[in-house]
């Protein structure tokens, strides 16, 4: 597993792309719309190094999860499984690969992503 990305709920989208590209030199990556008004804008610097940045009615403002880098999802789950880690969500497809959901011993979301090849192209 390597860390790949940080996911902020944001209160104002526009406002916080713009703190990210002008003031931390981040650039736009890709930007989802959801059903609900709701918003994902992702973040790039670097290689493989993201801000995830989501506007919905759902989530309180602040810090959410931090995301995981997998080769197979399905063998990351089933190890931690085998330690004793409750399993969140099972791994779901998703638009860019995988995932699955887990919490540190602290509560903090830990996303396993598993993305398909394409998406580092």
């Amino acid at each position: 597993m390597k860390a790949m990305y940080n996911t902020m709920i944001v209160n104002d989208m526009e406002e916080s792309v713009a703190f990210y590209k002008d003031i931390c030199g981040f650039e736009i990556d890709s930007v989802y719309d959801l059903p609900n008004g709701a918003q994902i804008t992702l973040l790039k610097s670097g290689e493989h190094t993201y801000v995830e940045l989501i506007k919905d009615n759902v989530h309180e403002v602040g810090y959410y999860s931090i995301g995981m880098d997998v080769e197979d999802i399905e063998k990351e789950i089933e190890d931690l499984k085998s330690k004793g880690v409750e399993i969140l969500l099972e791994p779901t497809k998703t638009s860019v690969g995988s995932m699955a959901r887990i919490k540190d011993v602290n509560g903090v979301n830990i996303v396993l992503i598993q993305h398909n090849p394409e998406f580092f192209k």
